[in-house]
């Protein structure tokens, strides 16, 4: 009940990114329930249903990623004074932060139960002529007990991931700090582009190899050998792994060669917040590429015959949620030196040079991401495409 109130009286920018994480277990809850449209209606392909079932997990954990974002940067869970006397604590706030998680999902749940039921003709007759029918099993009942488990599938998964973000940790100890922590690079570097190359040398050796068997994938996806897919699971994981590494070095180099006021501004910013905003920024470029190299290797040969409705509804899930989470990290490290930006500007700094450090940070992690992305994308492609 506490955590309705306090969404019933947050600001409506709050609500809208709360919204927006409804559309998305919308999303996801309407791909989880055409999984089992196609389990009933072709109960001889339990491993293809299986696979479908398996492959929603990347748009499942795109939307946690986002419902997390979005609940870190939520004003009602932040302690303030006064809340621990009624209570409310940092651990009881954690608690609320996946109520309210979990209600905001569990209404983007509903909402796909009814989109589902509409398209099966099951509340108001056959909409579209009855094409979603078939897809959708219309002519068979629908199991109640798997339709509310795969629901609360979203509701749950995020609530978890919401409470064990915003869980209280103890206090760094004053020697770690004074130490100059902040002056190294995150460790993932040598993980990541490790991760990277045994990826990208996965996709060739399976690539060269013929292929192998194909995986019955969503859409019309079925010669896609799993090797190849394997390798570009490893990549994409490389490129999470190595993102707050590569902010940490883009700062480094804002700073060298006797760097002005606002290039070292901006230079420590992105060290600072490297592993707040890197690892979302990582995930980003992953996706990107994996578009890039779907769109070369299918897109001039087959068109859109590729690219079924739910796998564009999957593709779009994924894009927009590690988008959305991107600029919700963003948003929360502006609101986190906040306190620093004020001082600067008490101490006479012009709004103008906090404006160029932005821009200088926005140009120097486009300048390294996006060539990353883009050699990323056409690599993974190149196996496929001899």
């Amino acid at each position: 009940m506490l955590a309705l109130r306090l969404t019933r009286g947050t600001h409506p920018l709050v609500l809208a990114r709360r919204l927006l994480v409804a559309a998305a277990s919308a999303g996801v809850g309407f791909l989880l329930l055409c999984t089992l449209g196609h389990a009933l209606g072709h109960p001889e392909q339990a491993p293809a249903s299986t696979l479908r079932l398996l492959w929603c997990v990347l748009p499942l954990a795109a939307t946690v990623q986002f419902a997390v974002a979005v609940a870190r940067t939520d004003p009602s869970t932040r302690p303030r004074p006064g809340l621990s006397a009624i209570g409310l604590g940092p651990a009881r706030l954690a608690l609320l932060a996946a109520a309210s998680t979990a209600v905001t999902c569990a209404l983007g749940s509903a909402v796909a139960l009814l989109l589902y039921l509409h398209l099966r003709g099951d509340l108001t007759g056959l909409p579209f002529d009855g094409a979603a029918a078939g897809l959708l099993a219309g002519d068979q009942p629908v199991p109640l007990a798997a339709v509310l488990t795969l629901l609360a599938v979203v509701p749950v998964t995020a609530a978890a991931a919401a409470a064990l973000a915003l869980r209280p940790r103890p206090a760094p100890p004053v020697s770690s700090e004074a130490s100059g922590e902040d002056e190294t690079m995150p460790s993932g570097l040598p993980w990541g582009v490790a991760l990277i190359a045994v990826g990208l040398a996965v996709e060739t050796y399976a690539g060269r190899g013929g292929g192998g068997d194909g995986l019955p994938l969503p859409g019309r996806f079925d010669g896609s050998p799993a090797a190849v897919l394997a390798g570009w699971v490893l990549t994409a994981i490389g490129l999470a792994t190595a993102g707050p590494a590569l902010v940490h070095c883009c700062g480094r180099l804002l700073q060298t060669a006797r760097p002005g006021a606002v290039r070292l501004l901006a230079g420590r910013v992105l060290m600072t917040e490297s592993r707040r905003v890197g690892r979302p920024l990582g995930v980003v470029c992953a996706v990107l590429s994996g578009l890039l190299a779907a769109a070369s290797l299918y897109g001039s040969d087959t068109g859109s015959d590729a690219f079924g409705p739910l796998t564009g509804l999957g593709a779009t899930l994924i894009l927009a949620c590690t988008c959305a989470t991107l600029l919700t990290a963003a948003l929360e490290s502006r609101q986190g030196r906040a306190a620093v930006t004020e001082a600067l500007l008490d101490a006479g700094a012009p709004p103008t040079a906090l404006r160029t450090a932005a821009l200088l940070r926005a140009g120097v992690l486009l300048a390294v991401f996006l060539p990353l992305t883009w050699a990323v994308g056409e690599l993974a492609a190149l196996p496929l495409k001899g």
